[in-house]
């Protein structure tokens, strides 16, 4: 493995990999020029995720496996199930997308994870963990009868979800031909690799010992307390220098852990593991980041990076504090004036902004890995017992514990607070991570309270009022920095359902803003001359407000960070239509349409959210 001290700024001389267009160009290549096509994919992985940004560290870490797979599998007709998708950086190098590297996540570029309308080697669409081995076991049975190969790859933080193991289970019962590779980067199951686990590793993927376990499977399967015994002595063999006696006893052939990094070993073992009956589990150790001796020693910093600026000139970013640290720092205030807050977080400390709280309130905090369901039922409970539990989760994960949302918080009346992050359009991640449902999913659930703050200020404020509120309550705020808005200390709470008149003026419009767009609607307002009100609150609304500033009015115009479909706009014409005078309402926001993956700023322009478009929207209902 070439090791790199620092991202190489210049286009790197790759001679091998300059001869692969496609996995099949692959297929003639000794071990030691796939060696150095490895070597090759690391320097212009390197490179290119240096010029766009992007996911880094576990692209670094999957290299080898990814030449060793598509060495051995005939992709795209065999399939390899990329989880998670930002392990797949190599697998677009390597599949006819090399060039175009330096595009991903930005406008009309490449997609920042697999994407089965970008490339037919792209097997499933990937965005949220843990569905590989669930979708490759459904493209193996739909199989059965071909020669097709499936083949899921996993990543350890991956293995926390439930519905992983909701996949091996039933793998293991319908005995599936298939490939289950765990990708532990050393970040989760195991600590090393040793020569041992090596030897038995080998010795249990050969062909030889697949032979001998067939032919004492049939001889023994006419005594069974014998075919018992035999096999509970092969699992414990593996269990005294393997830890993969789960996976055996869910019923899967477990293999390893074998070094992720030694290109021969993967090529020997899943060569031979392809075309064993049944499903297969192969434990491979990696290094997150590997390559690259920055990333291996800071995995989370590494995880993913902004372009690489050159040194003469200064990265050019919003002034305001980010969404997410104004977040941080209200919990850990909160948390120093009451001992019943407890905080919980489905893999995102770094990402929610509870790194501080972590640190200052160990006793207190609970990552509980990405097991969002789990997240939001183990919240329930410390409400049960009188505590008042935060959840902090990105607005697309909660969509995935919506059940556990409604029956066993709402439904209870329970004291949850959701602080939800990563609401409205997201920029690059695209449409697997743009948060444009909330505000419909949430609006529709009896005794939820939504809080949509503005600005800075505003959210801390928000998240105090809804912390204190007796019952469920959400509070959603954007991706990245705010406006920077000047930012009170204290704890202040705002009342529940109250908006408040940001401008008032003569004109025939009034506009009536919920949550973050609040500098566009303000740009708006001014160029129609319009009352502006800021609603803070999408359930309960501010009926009353919104009563006295339509009146006299010609149209109401609403603008949001959410879905047109049942989200706040929905709202208000809702409440139009029960008044006495039915001022007609123009809902601006995003549309039926998966937004694809820019920049924020481009993608509320693609939504039809930017001035200019709300403008002429206006204009053109007007007229």
């Amino acid at each position: 493995m070439k090791i790199f001290t620092s991202i190489p700024s210049d286009i790197p001389e790759t001679p091998t990999l300059d001869k692969i267009d496609v996995p099949s160009d692959i297929k003639n290549l000794s071990s030691i020029q796939l060696q150095s096509l490895a070597d090759d994919v690391r320097a212009h992985l390197l490179y290119s995720v240096g010029q766009s940004g992007g996911h880094l560290g576990g692209g670094l870490g999957v290299i080898e496996l990814t030449v060793a797979l598509h060495y051995l599998y005939n992709a795209p007709e065999d399939k390899i199930v990329w989880d998670v998708g930002h392990q797949a950086y190599p697998h677009k190098i390597l599949t006819g997308r090399k060039n175009l590297l330096t595009s991903i996540r930005q406008k009309d570029g490449l997609a920042p994870f697999p994407n089965r309308s970008e490339s037919p080697f792209d097997a499933f669409g990937v965005g949220h963990s843990s569905t590989s081995i669930s979708a490759a076991l459904g493209m193996a049975i739909a199989s059965q009868g071909s020669d097709k190969k499936v083949v899921a790859v996993i990543g350890d933080g991956a293995m926390t979800a439930g519905m992983a193991f909701e996949g091996l289970a039933h793998a293991g019962h319908i005995k599936a031909n298939m490939l289950i590779i765990l990708n532990d980067n050393d970040m989760s199951i195991s600590e090393n690799v040793g020569g041992l686990n090596n030897y038995f590793s080998r010795i249990w993927a050969s062909k030889l010992y697949k032979g001998i376990r067939k032919s004492g499977k049939s001889f023994l399967e006419n005594l069974p307390q014998a075919h018992h015994i035999a096999r509970k002595v092969e699992t414990q063999m593996k269990a005294m220098v393997a830890p993969g006696s789960i996976f055996e006893e869910l019923g899967l052939n477990y293999i390893g852990p074998i070094d992720g990094h030694n290109l021969n070993e993967l090529i020997a073992v899943i060569g031979n593991l392809k075309d064993f009956d049944g499903p297969q589990f192969l434990h491979i150790i990696t290094k997150k980041g590997a390559g690259l001796a920055e990333a291996e020693v800071d995995r989370i910093e590494f995880h993913a990076i902004g372009k690489v600026q050159p040194l003469d000139q200064q990265a050019v970013t919003k002034s305001g504090p980010k969404y997410q640290d104004v977040f941080g720092d209200w919990i850990v205030d909160m948390a120093k004036v009451d001992p019943d807050l407890l905080a919980i977080t489905p893999a995102m400390r770094e990402g929610s902004g509870l790194v501080k709280f972590s640190q200052e309130f160990p006793e207190r905090f609970f990552d509980v890995a990405i097991a969002e369901q789990h997240a939001v039922t183990l919240a329930a409970g410390m409400a049960c017992e009188n505590k008042k539990p935060v959840v902090a989760i990105y607005s697309t994960f909660l969509q995935r514990a919506y059940d556990q949302l409604i029956h066993d918080v709402a439904l209870q009346n329970l004291n949850v607070l959701f602080a939800i992050d990563r609401a409205g359009l997201v920029g690059e991640d695209g449409p697997t991570h743009s948060g444009n449902y909330d505000l419909t999913y949430l609006r529709c659930i009896p005794n939820m309270v939504i809080a949509v703050p503005s600005d800075e200020d505003e959210t801390r404020k928000l998240l105090t009022s809804a912390y204190h509120y007796q019952g469920p309550a959400a509070v959603r705020y954007p991706r990245g920095a705010g406006r920077n808005a000047s930012i009170s200390k204290e704890l202040d709470s705002l009342p529940i359902g109250k908006g408040r008149v940001i401008n008032e003026r003569d004109g025939e419009v009034l506009i009536v803003n919920f949550g973050a767009l609040i500098e566009i609607a303000e740009e708006v307002a001014i160029e129609q001359n319009a009352t502006l009100l800021d609603m803070r609150f999408v359930k309960p609304m501010d009926e009353e407000l919104l009563a006295h500033h339509s009146k006299n009015k010609t149209l109401i115009v609403t603008i949001e960070d959410g879905a047109v479909a049942g989200g706040a706009g929905s709202a208000v014409s809702e409440w139009s239509q029960h008044q006495a005078i039915k001022t007609p309402v123009l809902i601006c926001g995003i549309p039926d349409a998966f937004i694809e993956h820019a920049t924020r700023t481009q993608m509320i322009k693609m939504a039809g959210l930017d001035a200019p478009s709300i403008l002429l929207k206006i204009k053109n209902y007007l007229s």
